[in-house]
């Protein structure tokens, strides 16, 4: 699984950054050429991809590092903390972009009607973004990367923002140049919006939220398949985004010897740990069938 992961993440930041790098030349080469903003920002956009996926990538290499003394339950945060810098990243663009194209509303004297060449380029970008997005998101998916779902998520925005300009084009060229800038200044808002929903699913995961309650289920169903346990309860997950922690308590029979106990403990967690395989570590405290007991207090009476 880790290899897979790995090669997985190399691939999803290949495939972006070269991409990426392609369509900035073109968008601020075309955009120039052809007098739209819109264009430009995209280029500056696009741009942002390309750094952002070096960020994401980044994340996932550190946090697919092995646990140590200093880290005992890995590095996977790193992967969520890439998600963050990434959704800084993104305001700081949409506030350049959105700044760019009021300045250009407030004096219409200074835009140009884009030449049909920018409606060109829009179209272009539009298919490129779908596959790449399309390809990179289920990739992040296949491997449990947040990082790299991330990035496809940032670069899907692109495809919205290659449909607005090439609307965009084709109102400004039947009278309205106006609407270049305003696309330009919708575009910095898509951004934010993807730097909202990026940022949001990231600190839930540092904050760990458990992702759904699915996989909760599993955990207890694996938990009470192995003989002799009953009742799987107080299931504490620490998800990490690719990986997750867990603790929880099983019911055995009073009467079991340590030793039993101690056996039936470890089954527990290597059932868990192979029904689910984004479990890495399982901590299970054994109680005896029937006790009443307040899991809310801080220390056991």
């Amino acid at each position: 699984m880790d290899e897979f992961r790995k090669k997985g993440g190399k691939k999803a930041a290949t495939v972006a950054i070269t991409a990426n790098c392609i369509l900035t030349v073109l968008n601020v080469a075309v955009g120039l050429i052809s007098g739209s903003y819109a264009l430009v920002s995209e280029g500056a956009h696009t741009l942002s991809d390309v750094i952002t996926s070096i960020i994401a990538y980044v994340g996932f290499y550190i946090g697919q590092k092995p646990a140590d003394s200093e880290h005992p339950i890995g590095h996977g945060r790193a992967e969520a903390i890439s998600g963050l810098i990434i959704m800084i990243f993104l305001v700081v663009v949409a506030w350049e972009i959105m700044q760019g194209a009021f300045v250009k509303i407030l004096n219409p004297s200074s835009i140009t009607v884009p030449e049909t060449l920018a409606a060109i380029m829009a179209t272009l970008g539009i298919f490129v973004n779908l596959g790449v997005s399309n390809y990179i998101i289920n990739l992040g998916k296949q491997i449990k990367s947040p990082a790299i779902v991330a990035d496809g998520k940032h670069q899907r925005t692109d495809i919205f923002s290659s449909i607005a300009i090439l609307v965009g084009v084709m109102v400004s060229n039947m009278g309205y140049p106006i609407l270049d800038p305003i696309i330009g200044f919708v575009i910095g808002i898509l951004i934010l919006k993807t730097a909202y929903d990026i940022g949001k699913e990231n600190i839930n995961n540092i904050m760990g939220k458990v992702p759904s309650e699915e996989f909760l289920e599993k955990i207890r169903t694996a938990a009470n398949n192995t003989p002799n346990v009953q009742n799987a309860h107080n299931i504490k997950i620490d998800y990490l985004g690719s990986y997750a922690t867990v603790a929880l308590h099983i019911e055995l029979d009073g009467n079991m010897t340590l030793d039993e106990s101690h056996k039936i403990v470890h089954l527990v967690q290597n059932n868990i740990i192979k029904e689910v395989p984004e479990v890495k570590y399982v901590l299970v405290h054994a109680c005896p069938i029937g006790l009443e007991y307040d899991h809310t207090q801080k220390i056991d009476k």
